[in-house]
């Protein structure tokens, strides 16, 4: 059976590709979406980016009943929103929680995550390799 996945991305991966590539990498997310795409034709992907904390818990809102998993990113958002966290309990669909970087590796603040417990499941460090390993698992789920 096809399935619906949503991608959301949070503040300043925007920039990926361009924004601190020995972290983050060197292509865009629009360059790995759309190679993404073309590896997983049958399923129906949404992408949604924005630096709004806002427009992430209303796209939450719109996806998250209709959708069979979202892949989130929500950047520095992580570390200190207690509203997407609330909009992650308030949906049905099941979320990834997704981290380029390894957190871990990084500053005190990174280590704390307001979402991780409202989530199936957290990918950090990997990379973009970290979206397709959400996806993974939402196949096989």
């Amino acid at each position: 059976m096809p399935k619906k996945i949503a991608i959301i991305n949070g503040p300043n991966l925007n920039l990926l590709g361009k924004r601190e590539p020995g972290i983050y990498g060197s292509i865009s997310f629009e360059e790995y979406f759309e190679k993404l795409k073309a590896d997983n034709p049958e399923i129906t992907f949404a992408y949604f980016q924005s630096n709004v904390e806002g427009e992430l818990v209303n796209y939450l809102h719109q996806v998250g009943f209709d959708y069979d998993g979202i892949l989130l990113n929500a950047g520095g958002y992580t570390h200190t929103s207690v509203a997407i966290r609330d909009a992650i309990a308030a949906i049905k669909t099941p979320v990834i929680e997704i981290h380029i970087s390894n957190v871990f590796a990084r500053e005190d603040f990174r280590h704390t995550s307001m979402i991780t417990a409202k989530c199936v499941g957290s990918i950090c460090g990997l990379g973009l390799l970290g979206y397709d390993l959400g996806l993974l698992y939402f196949l096989k789920k």
